[in-house]
This record gives C-alpha cells, structure tokens and sequence, in this order.
C-alpha cells in the first residue's frame, strides 16, 4: 500500500526546521506533498508563487517530494492529492494546543486521514517562520535558521544583512 501525506502550511518563508521535517517525513511516506496555503490573512512576505520557487528549489533533490499550492480546506484538497495523512510539525505545548483541535475536526471531515506529529530537530525548536521575519526586519544574522536559498532572496527583499 502506497502513502501519500500532505504537509501544509504556509512557509513564510521556508525555514531550516520545514526543511527538517520534509526530509523525514519523506523517508516516512512514499510521496509527500509540500501544500502552501495561499492565505492573504497572514500579511504574507513572499507571493505564494516565490514560496512554491524556493521549495521547489528545496526538495528537487528529495525525489518523493512535490509542491503545490492550495486555497480553502485542508482536507478537500488532500483528497484531491490522494493523501492518506497530513504531516504537522509540533514545536513546543503551544503548537500542540492549537494542532490538537484542528487535526479532530479534520478527522470528523476526513475520517480517512490521519494526522502525523513530527518534532522538529532540537536545533530548530525554536524557529517559526514569524520570528524569522521579525528578526530578520531587525536586522538579525539568520545563518544556519534558513535555507541559503531562502537567505538570499530575504536579503533581496530588505535592506537588512
């Protein structure tokens, strides 16, 4: 049987530790898909067009891993993915506050689907992209907290380092 999973978010902008946990949640599953959520809400950094690059740039070296962008319910569009889970990073007790609730009420939309916990390496415990762009609009050194490509189109983007 094969398994496809879905890994949602919004990656403003992609972070070492979504990098992280698309690499081993591709050595969990047999296709994992990389779902940006366009949601304008968030007073995104990056269009979803440049988030969808840089994963793209990320991941075409991890062959069971595609990205895609996706508007609306979570749910509807891993069916239409063919996912049988969604992956979702848990980083401290205030994530799984939030998780929790969410990954039951996908589960009464969806009772096909199961929902995945994955923990971030310890190194990246602390990184969301959130604070990445503040730090970064502070003009904080993000070495090592983002991918290099992610890095310089940051830099692109600023004048911050």
């Amino acid at each position: 049987m094969s398994v496809t999973a879905l890994y949602p978010g919004t990656f403003d902008p992609p972070t070492n530790g979504h990098l992280d946990l698309i690499q081993r949640g591709a050595k969990l599953f047999d296709h994992l898909t990389v779902a940006i959520l366009n949601n304008p809400v968030k007073e995104p950094l990056f269009t979803v067009a440049e988030r969808a690059e840089m994963l793209e740039e990320l991941t075409k070296p991890i062959g069971n891993v595609s990205v895609a962008t996706f508007d609306g319910l979570m749910v509807q569009f891993a069916r239409q993915q063919g996912a049988t889970a969604i992956l979702r990073g848990i980083r401290a007790i205030s994530d799984y506050e939030y998780e929790f609730p969410m990954a039951l009420m996908n589960r009464r939309l969806a009772p096909e689907i199961e929902t995945v916990f994955l923990q971030p390496a310890g190194r990246y415990s602390f990184v969301s992209s959130r604070m990445v762009k503040e730090v970064f609009s502070f003009g904080g050194d993000l070495t090592g907290l983002v991918p290099p490509n992610v890095l310089k189109r940051l830099r692109g983007r600023t004048k911050s380092p």
